[in-house]
């Protein structure tokens, strides 16, 4: 059985790859709203999947040093395009459509969810998808069934949890092993735990290094 336990702080040198990678530039590139619109699968990349208000855009920014590069917005299921982002040279950096609850037609959720299925199982660049779990909820129904499509997408997940700042140690441990235990049966779950805030700047450097180290 995994244990899944949290990420070590990064050593020098991939603490060091990481500052570097996020020092340059971090360009948006564009919104794809269909798989003709994929830009070229011609750089390592790496995507940002999480519920409606989970806080994607905040840790986007956070991690890019970016104020507003990933906008967010105050009606859930408001962004229904694919984001690319882009570094100088090295790695795109994908922010897909918040799932869960969200306020648009259903014919509109239904084309945006199966453009996000199409996505996921057949990007050959795409190394890793981070799946943003707000630690004071923990892992839904509707996480999970991103998860289910990861597994048999064959595309390694790891789980970030989100806004470690509101809540307290006993509330953070308590979920923690509830997201350890819903892991156990994902087996594309890469076996780490990435704990963040945003707000806080709480493993943003971790994150960082564990883009900039994927081969």
């Amino acid at each position: 059985m995994l244990e899944f336990k949290e990420s070590s702080e990064p050593d020098e040198f991939a603490r060091e790859k990481g500052r570097k990678l996020f020092a340059g530039n971090v360009d948006f590139l564009k919104g794809v709203v269909d798989m003709n619109g994929l830009p070229p699968a011609d750089r390592l990349e790496v995507c940002f999947a999480g519920r409606s208000n989970v806080g994607k855009s905040s840790l986007i920014n956070a991690v890019t040093g970016r104020k507003s590069i990933a906008r967010a917005s105050n009606t859930p299921g408001r962004t229904q395009e694919i984001n690319f982002f882009k570094t100088e040279d090295h790695h795109y950096l994908v922010d897909l459509p918040g799932y869960g609850f969200a306020n648009a037609p259903i014919d509109v959720v239904k084309k945006w969810q199966q453009l996000l299925k199409r996505y996921l199982s057949g990007r050959s660049s795409l190394r890793r998808a981070f799946v943003l779990i707000d630690i004071r909820h923990g892992i839904k129904k509707v996480d999970e069934e991103i998860m289910d499509l990861l597994d048999t997408s064959a595309v390694t997940f790891q789980c970030v949890l989100t806004k470690c700042d509101k809540v307290n140690l006993e509330q953070r441990n308590q979920i923690l092993n509830q997201v350890r235990k819903k892991l156990q049966t994902h087996p594309a779950a890469f076996p780490e735990l990435l704990v963040t805030s945003a707000e806080d700047k709480v493993g943003l450097e971790a994150l960082r290094s564990i883009i900039a180290t994927l081969d």
